[in-house]
């Protein structure tokens, strides 16, 4: 509808209230995304190599700007995904300047194992980034990899639990940095660096851990909240001295995780202190509640914030969740924001009527901005106006079957769309839908019953299973 006053007098831009929010120039903002590990490391899902070749050349087209392919040593499939990838680029069918990373610890013997990787399948080590790990929180330094650090160290495991954290802490950061650069030396010329749990730990200690890192040749510092257990509160703690400490020309790396449903907003917080580059992945898959989901951290940015992203295909983000769902064999909510199936949708008699006069009525993010569109469901909720609407529509085809269009019949259509819902509300096939998607859910992996029957038919001897 052509309202007679501007849009911005009739209703308020969320913008109004962002305006002030500073980001790094929007040129400057890399979208990392870790589909293909961490996605993948979501229970049930295992990605065949075409596969993830195909979602690298669809995030490749969308506009990422750095691709976590993971780990090429620790498997064929792995090499392979990573091949097809750097084909990819070679052909054009992936964009020359996608940033490939690799992953491997923080080891001598995990970065030559990586190197044979490439060498196998004849990538450069300068083609690729390598980011190199370690551990960032003292729980993790102590218990984790404890028995790591004494043995560089030279010390006896016998003194695992009572060496102080001060050693951890002094021997993680010998570790990483040689790390570094015994990788340098071998011609990786871009090397990410970080510890995981991150937002456990003690931000000077991580600060330090940077700076050596950087003074050892690594090139982008990645801060991670493993478990996603921050506030945007203790984001903004952390990130703003983080930012402070580090060169003004080193790009920093987020990280988040979505256990409390905040890593979106994490991670935006984070880029209004000054990390320029974001981790996310498409649908938001990931272990445990997910990692933060390309399509929600986008959008916002653009819509709220006013960030856009030079580049980046916002249109096809309806397109690349509906393929990811199909290769994943996970369908996401239907409420989720943005790509979720009833996210344009609309049933209630109120929202319909309104939604038919202008849809921003009950539109805050336009269809078309993300390749959705919207639509009308009818049942239980519906008005007559949105069922007028619909035949009014369709009355040249409702003509040729005989049919005049009139109130009365947008009155007796309404009852029986009404009375149809209800009957489906008795027959119980929302409970078959449900237990549908949990067999379905559960079906993409293995259970412990399963692990337990593999061993007794791997394991039972030979005389038993004759």
């Amino acid at each position: 509808m052509e309202f007679r006053e501007p849009i911005e007098q009739l209703i308020r831009d969320p913008r109004e209230f962002t305006r002030d929010v500073k980001f790094p120039k929007s040129d400057e903002l890399r979208i990392y995304d870790t589909s293909l590990r961490d996605g993948e490391q979501m229970c049930g899902i295992a990605y065949t190599p075409e596969t993830k070749y195909e979602m690298c050349r669809r995030l490749s087209d969308i506009g990422v700007h750095i691709m976590d392919v993971g780990f090429p040593a620790v498997s064929l499939d792995e090499r392979r995904s990573l091949q097809l990838i750097m084909d990819g680029k070679r052909k054009g069918e992936i964009r020359a300047d996608l940033d490939v990373v690799v992953m491997c610890r923080s080891t001598s013997k995990d970065i030559d194992a990586t190197l044979s990787a490439l060498e196998e399948i004849g990538v450069a080590p300068s083609a690729v980034t390598f980011f190199v790990f370690t551990s960032g929180s003292d729980l993790h330094m102590k218990y984790k990899i404890g028995k790591s650090l004494l043995a560089r160290e030279s010390k006896p495991e016998s003194e695992w639990l009572d060496q102080p954290l001060s050693f951890y802490r002094a021997a993680n950061i010998r570790m990483q940095c040689d790390a570094i650069r015994y990788a340098r030396q071998h011609g990786v010329e871009r090397v990410e660096f970080g510890g995981e749990d991150g937002s456990r730990g003690d931000v000077d200690y991580f600060i330090e851990l940077f700076k050596a890192g950087l003074e050892a040749g690594a090139t982008r510092p990645s801060w991670p909240d493993t478990v996603g257990c921050l506030t945007p509160e203790a984001t903004r703690w952390f990130s703003t001295r983080i930012v402070e400490a580090m060169p003004k020309d080193v790009t920093l790396l987020n990280h988040f995780h979505n256990d409390y449903g905040l890593g979106t907003i994490n991670c935006i917080t984070s880029l209004a202190c000054g990390f320029k580059a974001f981790t996310v992945t498409a649908n938001g898959y990931g272990e445990r509640a997910g990692n933060v989901p390309l399509h929600q951290v986008v959008t916002a940015l653009k819509v709220l914030y006013g960030v856009d992203i030079p580049g980046f295909k916002y249109n096809k983000l309806w397109e690349l969740a509906r393929f990811m769902e199909s290769v994943s064999g996970y369908p996401i909510q239907a409420h989720e924001p943005i790509i979720g199936a009833n996210v344009f949708a609309h049933e209630s008699g109120i929202h319909t009527h309104a939604m038919l006069i202008d849809r921003r009525m009950y539109e805050a993010v336009p269809a078309e901005l993300v390749g959705g569109h919207m639509h009308f469901i009818y049942g239980k909720h519906s008005g007559l106006s949105v069922v007028e609407a619909a035949l009014k529509k369709n009355e040249a085809k409702l003509a040729k079957a005989g049919v005049t269009v009139d109130a009365a019949l947008a009155k007796r259509v309404l009852d029986e769309v009404k009375r149809v819902r209800e009957e489906r509300a008795l027959t119980g096939r929302t409970y078959d839908t449900i237990n549908q998607y949990y067999a379905g859910i559960n079906g993409l992996g293995l259970s412990e019953g399963d692990v337990l029957e593999i061993a007794e038919g791997l394991g039972r001897p030979l005389s038993a299973k004759t």
